[in-house]
């Protein structure tokens, strides 16, 4: 958005549904974008009547607006079927895809299908490009990733590196930004600090969180043996990744922002029993690490479901805090993505204006 008002100047208007980061950018949302944070079949289906609702209300204002371009931002459950509907109504409004569903993992018909509303797909991740010409999917472009364009702010200081090799080891611990998941995962996490601190190891437990299950943190946290020190807030967070020396996280996204930062980690993931039974039917893909699925490795071990225990997560920690095989074979692995991600000279929100540009319709008088 920033880029875009840059190129077009003072004239560009933003319409839709979004965060905080949108809003500062101009952008009033419909709605919270909270409402769309539900995750989980069970928490869907309570809150179905409510998506459904939300649907029909972006999708009016999408063809009320009658938009240059109409942009949708991940959450493909949610945006593309606003898409498919804007599409059958509305056909002259361009749609551009931004970060293309996880064709690549599962439910690999949704690319072909995609050919009939989507015009372009603006791809985070290197490989995507290449699975939606096999899939038969819409054009799609590798426009880089946005926290690649964050690596100056990831990667830590001379001050910061010296931390990160002091003792005690700095470890962050990341339970996830939903309520749901911080409820799977975080007991498995303090007990694995306090299986780790009966191994007779030494180190220094930080929790970043959210404001908005900051409270739910707090709570779990209070009979833990091992008190992390928990920081909100963006810059603690990352100020925790540029000196900590490995991490136990939640699968998703901000795996990739410490494999940036140069952070070796543990990872996994502890879902419902149904929720897991659907991933194991439907999921082909080798990892569900985004490091691991942009180097081609399985470097970043991950513990799924009954693995995410204390039993297997404390030795695997240990493993990776010591100058061990492991530990390098992360940290080389990680010295490679700035040569996969690079974008060349132009930034990823870059790439994606100039794309966005070009499929502005021209509208007659």
């Amino acid at each position: 958005m920033k880029t875009l008002r840059q190129r077009l100047g003072a004239d560009v208007r933003f319409q839709g549904v979004g965060g905080g980061g949108m809003e500062r950018e101009g952008l009033v949302s419909l709605f919270p974008i909270t409402d769309l944070s539900i995750m989980g079949v069970a928490a869907v289906a309570r809150q179905l009547p409510m998506i459904l609702r939300r649907i029909r209300e972006t999708t009016a204002a999408v063809i009320a607006a009658s938009p240059d371009t109409l942009v949708i931002i991940d959450s493909p459950d949610f945006t593309h079927r606003v898409a498919r509907r804007v599409r059958k109504r509305a056909p002259s409004i361009p749609i551009i895809d931004y970060v293309s569903p996880t064709v690549w993992a599962w439910r690999p018909g949704r690319a072909r299908a995609m050919r009939g509303y989507v015009d372009h797909v603006l791809a985070l991740l290197p490989f995507e490009p290449d699975a939606h010409r096999r899939l038969g999917g819409p054009p799609c472009t590798y426009v880089g990733h946005p926290l690649f364009q964050e690596r100056a702010v990831l990667r830590p200081s001379a001050a910061e590196a010296a931390r990160r090799a002091a003792h005690p080891p700095v470890i962050v611990v990341l339970p996830g930004s939903r309520r749901s998941e911080v409820r799977h995962m975080i007991g498995a996490i303090g007990k694995t600090l306090d299986r780790l601190h009966t191994m007779g190891i030494e180190f220094e437990p930080v929790l970043p969180t959210l404001p908005h299950v900051h409270g739910l943190v707090l709570e779990a946290v209070r009979g833990w043996t091992v008190k992390p020190r928990i920081v909100v807030g963006e810059d603690d967070r990352r100020a925790a990744f540029r000196m900590a020396r490995a991490a136990l996280a939640k699968s998703g996204t901000v795996t990739l922002e410490l494999a940036i930062a140069g952070v070796p980690m543990v990872t996994g993931y502890a879902a419902t029993a149904i929720e897991a039974f659907v991933a194991r039917q439907l999921v082909k893909a080798f990892s569900a690490i985004l490091p691991n699925l942009i180097v081609g490795e399985a470097v970043i071990p991950e513990y799924m479901q009954s693995l995410w225990a204390p039993e297997h997560l404390a030795p695997a920690l240990r493993d990776i805090l010591g100058d061990t095989p492991l530990r390098q074979r992360q940290i080389e692995a990680f010295a490679r993505l700035d040569e996969i991600m690079s974008t060349g000279v132009q930034s990823p929100s870059e790439r994606a204006a100039d794309i966005v540009i070009a499929h502005l319709r021209t509208k007659t008088p």
